[in-house]
């Protein structure tokens, strides 16, 4: 089968087209015959070696897939050939090949209404943005929740869970997004290049950061008293003095980091959460995606279509 493989750590001509052995559906694997791969900033710093939990090269990156199940392995229930499904998947076996073997708790069904374009560009980003919304914060209606980088692919996700909630949604993102995010939900815009949203934002329940660095403790002076403010990076070595900041205002502070559920897609997806696809570009085009990735003006998710 084809597949975007790299041999080495670099920039985005170190992907390149390849044939590589197919995988097989192993216990409790899903072989999804792949329709569509998401493209997310996680990609590229894995790419560029700031991400090495995977391991070294070569490998083939892509978290996100949505595609038709070709074949299930021993001890697969609930899903059958022929079912359109999406999910997470990561290097070294990653999503940007013709076919990839999941583990079925990664795997949800695509619901009616949702094209497999759209379900690929899902997974990493609602998940990194419903599961801190829902599972931690428990945001709720009449709540005021502030989402940086709006806009983006976490970002624009973020606003609509928050809405769908009945939260008052609060975005910092640029002037040329602000229709695209009024559109989707949002309240309250706040243009970062022209305003400190430290300064213009009060009184917040719950704050989504997927930013950091300095964003951290000046978000801490957009909240309320007990207020909580999500680190959505995963990791990140400025959290300790986050942390001390917050505890010393008497506000929350917590780390987060996505993790993998096919359960969790399916709720959200059920909820009407839909991803904004900016471009979609074929699989052999995935070092101009990370190129378009990294510029960091995307509105919504790119997918490559397989």
């Amino acid at each position: 089968m084809r597949a975007v493989i790299q041999r080495a750590w670099g920039g985005p001509d170190v992907l390149e087209v390849a044939e590589v052995p197919r995988p097989e559906a192993g216990p409790g694997e899903v072989l999804v015959r792949v329709a569509a791969a998401g493209v997310n900033p996680a990609d590229w710093k894995i790419r560029s070696g700031a991400v090495r939990r995977f391991g070294e090269p070569p490998f083939t990156l892509g978290l996100d897939v949505a595609g038709v199940v070709e074949a299930v392995g021993g001890g697969v229930s609930g899903f059958r050939p022929g079912d359109a499904v999406f999910g997470n998947t990561a290097p070294p076996d990653g999503s940007y090949a013709e076919f990839v073997a999941v583990p079925q708790e990664r795997l949800a069904h695509v619901p009616d209404g949702l094209d497999l374009v759209h379900a690929a560009a899902l997974p990493t980003a609602a998940l990194t943005a419903w599961q801190p919304l829902v599972r931690v914060a428990g945001v709720s209606a009449g709540q005021r929740v502030l989402v940086h980088a709006a806009g983006g692919g976490v970002g624009h996700l973020a606003v609509q869970i928050a809405k769908a909630r009945g939260a008052y949604v609060i975005g910092t993102a640029r002037a040329a997004k602000h229709a695209f995010l009024r559109g989707l939900g949002a309240d309250e815009l706040v243009d970062y290049t022209v305003e400190d949203f430290a300064e213009a934002v009060r009184d917040v329940d719950v704050v989504l950061d997927p930013i950091a660095g300095d964003y951290g403790p000046r978000s801490l002076r957009t909240l309320k008293p007990g207020g909580l403010l999500v680190d959505v990076r995963g990791t990140g070595p400025d959290r300790t003095e986050v942390r001390r900041l917050a505890d010393e205002a008497g506000l929350r502070f917590t780390g987060f980091g996505f993790a993998p559920s096919g359960a969790d897609l399916a709720e959200l997806a059920g909820a009407g959460v839909r991803a904004v696809v900016d471009e979609v570009l074929p699989l052999e085009d995935a070092a101009k995606a990370h190129a378009l990735s990294e510029t960091g003006r995307v509105a919504g998710k790119i997918v490559l279509a397989v």
